[in-house]
């Protein structure tokens, strides 16, 4: 298992630099926190023409066919770069999600418009519970004639109000993993939509379904057997989360180092002074310590091996590296840190957000202990 970058991972990694310097300025970031989208179609264009949606879609479907562990390389970068936008929820979320319980007939007809950019799609999964297991799942699926009602409640939807299709979780049976997944187009009648003001500012909803009548064909699979697709979504999606709260803390420490080389005190820069350099040395430590362990649980899950354990740890460090790494650049920045002006706050505050999403890291430090038969 070798975690260096191979030539296709530099390559991809060079071009996100250098496109996401570009595009995704500081100003930019700013500026979609506050638009209702969360991000401009021109630039949504300008990433399906990089090839990023189709990233790890099949060649047959109009994708590049990429591994994961790919799709992490660039993750890193998009979290480095604090890129806004639905892009986690339709290639991860929605599109993967396709990739992995979609008829043939639901790929062909929904994997090549993710992979032109031509339709956002999200997945509708946690409830007011604010569960992580198949129990959580309350919403129902009831089969009329050809049809199915949807009846329930879905809460934090991420980027519900701009997308095109959900992927829907289902309870359609009496059993806790009688759970199935639908794919429901978001203007149905009968779907209500409420944003939700979050701590990163970025585009969640509620949505509630009441009697929303979706075909037969928008079934995913086979009936009751959607949980298996979502722990496989939940694990792409806390190492996705992974990758790009190591791009945040190495944007972090950079930040810092930068500073700290600049910012003088007593007639010299406040780097040269040994507290600072700890807090440096610690946060590079940290930083260094999430990249490996998410290309570590990356590899596996691009390799097809289990992955529960490597995956638990790699959330359960990184949120917390993540955190450590935010506060001590809080630290060494000092007052500067702590404004609106200063970009730190969008670290920090998107650094909270990561850590709870997918599970804490109690939650997935109770998954080791299990794992490892504690």
């Amino acid at each position: 298992m070798d975690l260096g970058l191979n030539e296709t991972q530099q390559m991809l990694k060079n071009s996100a630099q250098e496109f996401l310097e570009s595009e995704c300025t500081d100003t930019y970031v700013r500026e979609m926190e506050e638009d209702e989208r969360g991000y401009t179609p021109e630039i949504w264009s300008k990433i399906a023409e990089q090839g990023w949606l189709g990233l790890i879609i099949p060649e047959k479907y109009g994708g590049v066919e990429l591994q994961f562990q790919d799709l992490t390389v660039l993750l890193e970068e998009m979290g480095r770069y604090m890129l806004p936008g639905p892009y986690f929820s339709t290639v991860i979320l929605g599109g993967m999600s396709i990739m992995d319980a979609g008829t043939e007939e639901q790929k062909e007809e929904y994997l090549p418009r993710i992979a032109e950019g031509q339709i956002i799609t999200t997945l509708a999964l946690t409830e007011p519970s604010a569960r992580w297991d198949a129990g959580g799942i309350e919403l129902t699926a009831k089969k009329t004639g050809n049809q199915y009602i949807l009846d329930g409640t879905k809460l934090f939807v991420p980027n519900a109000n701009v997308s095109d299709y959900m992927v829907v979780v289902a309870r359609t049976g009496q059993n806790e993993k009688d759970i199935s997944l639908f794919i429901v187009p978001s203007s149905s009648d009968g779907i209500t939509m409420t944003d939700l003001k979050t701590i990163a500012s970025d585009k969640q909803s509620e949505v509630v379904f009441e009697k929303v009548n979706v075909p037969e064909s928008s079934l995913m699979g086979t009936i009751n057997q959607g949980w298996n697709t979502i722990q496989k979504v939940l694990q792409w999606g806390a190492i996705g989360k992974c990758a790009e709260m190591s791009g945040g803390g190495q944007s972090v420490l950079d930040m810092t180092v930068e500073y700290a080389k600049q910012r003088t005190q007593f007639g010299r820069p406040i780097g040269s002074f040994q507290a600072i350099q700890h807090h440096c040395a610690n946060m590079a430590t940290d930083v260094e310590g999430s990249k490996f362990i998410t290309y570590q649980a990356a590899w596996r899950l691009s390799e097809g091996l289990p992955a529960e354990r490597e995956v638990a740890m790699a959330k359960a460090w990184v949120s917390e590296a993540y955190r450590r790494v935010c506060a001590l650049g809080h630290q060494s920045h000092g007052a500067i840190g702590f404004t609106k002006e200063h970009n730190m706050q969008l670290y920090s505050r998107r650094a909270k957000a990561a850590e709870i999403i997918f599970g804490d890291s109690d939650f997935h430090l109770e998954k080791v202990a299990e794992n490892i038969g504690l």
